[in-house]
């Protein structure tokens, strides 16, 4: 583990596969253009499965990329994250709304995994949020209670804040597929299995808390854990996700956040400065006692914000 050289690395999944190794850097980091990573793949500050490799390298599925920059000024983040519960082998935290859990990108001391192993030593994941999700994960000291416990968390409970009346309950059983959108990482649910890969099985359970300003906050219970599972889920079913770039009212938003082109009135549509979703709830089996804990965070002030 080094703390102090940032090592940003990369594996490919079926949004990056066949794309060249230059066009997946330009339109996965885009604080360097197309032209600006070919120079950094030549010089040989990124690799390839280890090794230096040509810019039109074609990329594979499960393909590893490793980037060693120098020169990345990191933007700024919400640092104040909570530490709620912490004993010899584990850790209960609840993570602000704009924190990185990984270095990626641009983060690499703005993240959680930088601030917790810098106080902690080294830590491991047992859940994940994505950046502008807040709320509760749970990290371990050692990489053996990271396996038990990642088969024993349950009651994985999650708040989001969707446009339009949601129903009031719906299970939401299907599956998560490319969703050929301008952004290559979004993603669809859709209920009848797709003919061809890549899609992956999701399960979602909904409940309706209350409709208020044209808004619904609503309870979300996953029974499977995807990536951008509940986002996906939700803006396929026609409720877009409040504040969401990506899942909410305009998926352009999305680029132009990443080019720093959003207006004010982009910005009044999204109602706030990141998505509405948020872990409210967590319980898993301690891995030495074997005692169930439960934890619950309440919903952050800028969520409650919008449905006042």
């Amino acid at each position: 583990m080094n703390l102090s050289q940032r090592i940003i690395r990369s594996t490919i999944d079926w949004s990056g596969a066949n794309l060249l190794l230059a066009d997946y850097l330009a339109s996965r980091f885009t604080y360097r253009s197309r032209e600006e990573w070919c120079c950094r793949i030549i010089s040989g500050e990124i690799t390839l499965n280890g090794r230096t490799v040509d810019p039109e390298t074609v990329l594979q599925l499960h393909d590893q990329i490793e980037y060693r920059p120098q020169d990345i000024t990191e933007p700024p983040a919400d640092l104040n994250y909570q530490v709620v519960f912490e004993d010899e082998q584990l850790l209960v935290i609840d993570k602000p709304g704009n924190l990185c859990m990984h270095p990626a990108g641009p983060f690499f001391k703005h993240t959680l995994w930088h601030l917790l192993c810098t106080r902690y030593g080294a830590i491991h994941f047992v859940n994940r949020l994505d950046r502008e999700t807040s709320g509760l994960l749970l990290a371990v000291k050692d990489p053996k209670s990271a396996k038990k416990l990642t088969r024993s968390v349950s009651g994985k409970k999650y708040l989001v804040i969707v446009h339009g009346n949601f129903p009031e309950e719906t299970i939401a059983d299907g599956f998560l597929i490319n969703a050929n959108s301008v952004v290559r990482k979004k993603r669809r649910f859709v209920t009848a299995m797709p003919e061809t890969p890549p899609f992956e099985s999701a399960k979602t359970a909904f409940r309706k808390i209350s409709f208020v300003n044209g808004l619904s906050l609503v309870e979300a219970v996953l029974s499977t854990g995807r990536m951008h599972q509940i986002r996906a889920t939700v803006n396929s079913l026609g409720f877009p996700v409040a504040g969401d770039k990506l899942y909410g009212v305009d998926e352009t938003f999305y680029l132009k956040q990443r080019t720093g082109e959003l207006t004010d009135d982009d910005r009044a549509k999204l109602l706030l400065t990141r998505q509405a979703l948020h872990s409210a709830s967590l319980e898993f089996t301690h891995p030495a006692s074997g005692e169930t804990m439960k934890f619950t965070s309440p919903m952050p002030q800028d969520m409650q914000n919008i449905l006042s």
